[in-house]
């Protein structure tokens, strides 16, 4: 079997296997009374099963470890190993949490003890100096919790993801490093065949087991892309700019406000909308354009011109922060004018 044919066979089963348990989990999420119920921190109208993102976790498992474990630039067989059991641990107290609700602590441990194993194993086998071991636990631990707080609304997260892995795959390919490639369209499937069931209006919500091991995916390929091809980090920081601008201009802001930063809420720019009354699909759809018209296209231009990327990254995220602002500004005023009357404006 080819490259190709076996690649088209990785995602494809990816794809199915992520349907199937993410419909399946429908009836077990109603079984279990795993219902994420309306209210005022809540963007949609209608008791909703959650748990749905044990399918793209299982789906992703499949297709990056046949991708990492089988094909070279894939990594040492304890790289794959360690990748295998910290994104798993990561899904599995998802899991856990989506069944019962869990204070922060065991949430944070686990994340930070699997971006360790993770880490660990990455920088012994490649020889690296240990002060990234710090650093590393701490940005998957952002992009987890990242990945959570901007699966706010329906079909969102899964859109990125097809997006990202699409985009990530693709840049892996142009720097001939075919096993994080064929890992990355994997995401892109899995997260495709769970979009099926979360499209507006959602049947099922993707879950912490799915937001929590979606961040600890795009943190994880991003970082085996990198120790192989360092200057490939400017066009990945690129691709992932909507989500990391709002997500992060919105905790900046929330801690300038004295607020309780890591508190439920509603003020992440995609919420803003929908409360101004966009449908879910049409917000989802402006992030994607963003991706598209911008994200993208200079993702592309740093790939092939890598001395620029640090000065693409940093005017590309000074005019999503700025575009963040003016956004919110707007958003802001028209929400007042709606709610005026009910006496609890964020």
């Amino acid at each position: 079997m080819t490259v190709l044919a076996a690649a088209v066979v990785a995602c494809g089963m990816a794809f199915a296997l992520s349907a199937l348990l993410a419909w399946a989990a429908i009836a077990y999420a109603h079984r279990r009374g795993m219902l994420d119920q309306p209210g005022f921190r809540r963007s949609h109208h209608a008791p909703t099963p959650r748990g749905g993102g044990i399918g793209l976790v299982a789906g992703t498992l499949l297709a990056a470890t046949m991708a990492l474990g089988a094909w070279p630039g894939g990594g040492n067989p304890w790289v794959v190993a360690a990748w295998g059991i910290a994104a798993a641990a990561v899904a599995a107290i998802g899991w856990i949490d989506d069944h019962r609700a869990l204070s922060v602590l065991p949430r944070l441990l686990t994340q930070l003890l699997a971006a360790t194993v993770f880490a660990v194993a990455v920088i012994h086998v490649r020889h690296m100096a240990w002060a990234w071991l710090p650093l590393w636990v701490l940005l998957a631990a952002w992009s987890i919790n990242l990945h959570n707080f901007m699966d706010g609304i329906d079909a969102i997260l899964g859109l990125q993801l097809v997006y990202f892995g699409v985009g990530l795959g693709a840049l892996a390919l142009y720097e001939s490093q075919v096993a994080v490639a064929v890992a990355a369209f994997g995401l892109a499937a899995a997260a495709s065949g769970f979009l099926l069931f979360n499209w507006p209006p959602a049947r099922i919500f993707m879950g912490d087991v799915g937001s929590g091991f979606a961040g600890f995916a795009v943190f994880s390929l991003v970082v085996l892309l990198c120790v192989r091809v360092r200057l490939a980090l400017w066009p990945a920081l690129l691709l992932c700019s909507a989500f990391v601008a709002d997500a992060g201009c919105t905790l900046i802001w929330r801690m300038i406000c004295g607020k309780q930063w890591y508190s439920a809420h509603r003020e992440h720019l995609y919420q803003w909308l929908v409360r101004c009354g966009w449908t879910h699909a049409r917000t989802g759809m402006l992030y994607m354009l963003w991706n598209l018209l911008f994200a993208a296209p200079l993702a592309l231009w740093a790939a092939c011109r890598p001395e620029i990327g640090p000065w693409l990254c940093l005017g590309l995220y000074i005019m999503a922060a700025l575009t963040w602002w003016r956004a919110r500004g707007a958003c802001l005023a028209k929400v007042r004018v709606k709610e005026r009357g009910k006496g609890h404006v964020a």
